[in-house]
């Protein structure tokens, strides 16, 4: 059965249509002001109503913006049904299914990755951000998190590891607007005041890591159980995390670690020695040894999530504790 509604029928909304392309509705009015790429019909001469060969041409308009052409001239040759001279370089594979821009995918996915994956591509920021918003509110932080933010993260990343540096800005563009959807989604939860009691998670990349992301997803799903945390970034300073800890006096450290060449077990351990308190009723932190970079090494004593929904888990136990 087709997707679409036969010519006869009330056509796709532009709502609708967006999502299926990938884009924000706001791209789709502004291709149809600027270029005159619109539904032939409007149902009451207001309303946009997408018939299938309106469809097909919004199509190859986003085949060749994903494969780098200008959207003045994808927009000429999307009606004309011809490439631009602009495009002969990737014109022959951004009129294929895989184009010149898709980003790999491995096994099945959500179809939100492909459509955030596209965005990405022609670097739409709003679509990218309209799109994060609704699968954080469609599916809750936890699920967006880890079945389309970070399968999207990851094609992006392998495109860019196989394409000779290319796509960099497409990293930057999603990464930026990951960090904004999990800031937005991020509560501040108020310690409790209770005299000796546990402090809050600390969450810290070790030093020499840069990537901070899986943090703030943790750091967002904290706060949605009334968790509270404090998020110290990339990078810290083994001075400086050692100097939080004594002040914070947190019930739990977790630390981040992407690469092998940046996870320390020793500083691991100089954190879960780490003591606070009076004498007598000294206390030390569950230390959570979080990323790929912990992989492979024995950390008797050192709690290794599998995931965010997992290391929630353990977290809040370890506070309800």
């Amino acid at each position: 059965m087709s997707p679409f509604p036969s010519p006869d029928d009330a056509g796709l909304t532009t709502g609708a249509l967006a999502r299926r392309l990938g884009v924000a509705p706001t791209t789709l009015r502004s291709w149809d002001r600027r270029y005159g790429i619109g539904p032939a019909v409007r149902a009451d001469g207001r309303h946009r109503r997408w018939r299938p060969g309106d469809v097909a041409v919004l199509e190859r308009m986003c085949r060749l913006t994903s494969s780098g052409v200008p959207p003045a001239d994808a927009a000429r040759a999307a009606k004309a049904g011809v490439l631009p001279p602009s495009a002969e370089a990737v014109g022959a594979a951004a009129e294929r299914p895989a184009a010149a821009g898709a980003l790999p995918f491995g096994g099945d996915v959500r179809q939100e990755c492909r459509g955030l994956a596209r965005a990405a591509v022609r670097l739409d920021a709003p679509a990218v951000a309209e799109q994060l918003t609704t699968a954080v509110e469609r599916h809750g932080l936890t699920v967006a998190w880890q079945e389309v933010m970070v399968p999207t993260l990851h094609a992006v990343g392998r495109k860019w590891a196989s394409s000779g540096d290319r796509y960099v800005e497409v990293e930057h563009l999603l990464s930026w607007h990951v960090s904004t959807a999990l800031r937005r989604a991020t509560r501040a939860v108020v310690s409790e005041d209770a005299a000796g009691g546990p402090g809050p998670v600390v969450l810290a990349c070790v030093p020499g890591e840069q990537h901070s992301l899986p943090l703030e997803a943790l750091n967002a799903g904290l706060g949605q159980l009334d968790v509270p945390a404090r998020m110290f970034g990339a990078a810290v300073p083994v001075e400086a995390l050692t100097a939080a800890v004594r002040r914070l006096g947190p019930v739990a450290v977790v630390l981040w670690a992407q690469a092998r060449s940046t996870a320390s077990l020793p500083l691991a351990r100089h954190i879960a020695e780490t003591r606070w308190g009076v004498t007598g009723a000294r206390r030390a932190p569950t230390v959570m040894l979080a990323g790929p970079g912990w992989a492979g090494r024995p950390t008797p004593g050192l709690p290794r999530p599998t995931g965010l929904s997992d290391a929630l888990t353990i977290l809040a136990g370890a506070c309800a504790g």
